[in-house]
Formats: structure tokens, C-alpha cells, sequence
């Protein structure tokens, strides 16, 4: 099962989480968040995230400032948080780029949008619907999954902790790809538990 790290900003803090080898680390590009990871880049934000992708996150921005931040900061995803449509991730994906959709969940009706992306994304997010755009900590009723219809995987986000890690191993979801942590795993906005995080990958692996 594939596992993403989101929210990462401060040097020590990559270099540990990507000793982990996680499959994706995220970098927030949203001034309102705490997590926002700034315009320009440090040498450790710009440098390769290899083997793990590195993920860039934007809520309702334009493809020319989406095009900026790839290039500063030498992403080789993206995730769109906002209410961006399937035209527009169409159009990064034609572009070549690797394209993440994040759709907030509360309940079953809040799928029903999303085989209108059916070839505009590489992943589906599904995290839990909140004021707030991502990070909030809260689960979502994991028993919607079942109105999940797409061919596109998804990734599950949205409070999840060590105290699930054996739950999510239970879904045998068939699109179910992978998982997103954040907030859970945190000391501090955009500095996360790299033991914490260690335990989960382990136990979420079986090794």
C-alpha cells in the first residue's frame, strides 16, 4: 500500500521522514495553512525526494502558478485541494503532469462528482470534509468508500493514526491505493514524529 507524507517543510524533518522511504512526501502551497511551505525555495525543499515523489498542494490556484512551483521547487506531482474542475486538471495532464484530486467527504453524495475526472487524474484524495482544507485530524465514516464506483485509485486521508493502522489493512477496497498522513503524525505544524511515523509504516507494511 502506497503511503504519503504531507504537510513536510523544516531540512531534519525531510531528511528523517525520507529515510522512511515513503512512496510520496507532500509540500503545502497555501498561505492559509500552517503547514505553507513559503514562495521560494530551500535547498532541502528543492532537492530530490527520491525514492519517494515529491507532491506539491494547491487550493484554487492557477496553472501558471502551479507551472511556477513544479519548476522552483522541482515537484513531480501535484494534488489539487480546491474546487479546481476536470477541465483544468485535464489540462496539467496533458501537460504531463502527474495529477492528485482531492474530494472532501461527508457522506455518500459527495462522490457522486467524481467519475467526472474519470482521465484527468492519476490518484483520487477522499479526506474528510471540514471548514478547513485538509490537516483537520477527523475522520470520516470509512463505510462511503462502499459508493466509490471509479476506476481511478484512491488515496484515504483524514485522521489517521496508529490506532487505525490495523483497520485500514481490513478495506479491501479494489481501488483503494494508498494512504495520505498529516496532522496525526505531528509535534508541531509541519514538523512530524518521525518514530511515530516509523511505527506506522512498519506495522502498515508487516515488517
Amino acid at each position: 500500500m502506497l503511503i504519503k507524507v504531507c504537510g513536510m517543510r523544516e531540512a531534519g524533518n525531510i531528511a528523517a521522514v525520507k529515510a522512511l522511504q515513503p512512496d510520496f512526501i507532500g509540500m503545502i502551497f497555501y498561505p492559509k495553512s500552517s503547514r505553507f511551505v513559503g514562495e521560494e525555495p530551500t535547498e532541502a525543499q528543492a532537492a530530490s525526494f527520491e525514492p519517494a515523489k515529491k507532491v506539491g498542494v494547491f487550493v484554487n490556484n492557477t496553472e501558471e502558478y502551479i507551472l511556477e512551483k513544479i519548476g522552483k521547487f522541482h515537484l513531480d506531482m501535484v494534488q489539487l485541494h480546491g474546487s479546481e474542475t476536470p477541465d483544468f486538471c485535464k489540462a496539467l495532464t496533458e501537460k504531463g503532469i502527474s495529477v492528485i484530486k482531492a474530494f472532501s467527504i461527508t457522506d455518500a453524495n459527495d462522490l457522486k462528482n467524481v467519475e467526472l475526472y474519470k482521465g484527468c487524474t492519476k490518484y483520487n484524495l477522499l479526506d474528510t470534509k471540514t471548514p478547513k482544507v485538509g490537516g483537520s485530524g477527523i475522520k470520516f465514516d470509512w463505510q462511503i468508500l462502499s459508493h466509490y464506483t471509479s476506476e481511478t485509485p484512491f488515496l484515504l486521508s483524514g485522521g489517521l493514526d496508529l490506532e487505525n493502522v490495523e483497520a485500514i489493512k481490513e478495506l479491501k477496497h479494489p481501488a483503494l491505493a494508498g494512504v495520505d498522513l498529516n496532522s496525526k503524525f505531528e509535534i508541531a505544524p509541519a514538523l512530524k514524529d518521525a518514530k511515530k511515523l516509523e511505527s506506522f509504516f512498519k506495522q502498515l507494511r508487516n515488517n
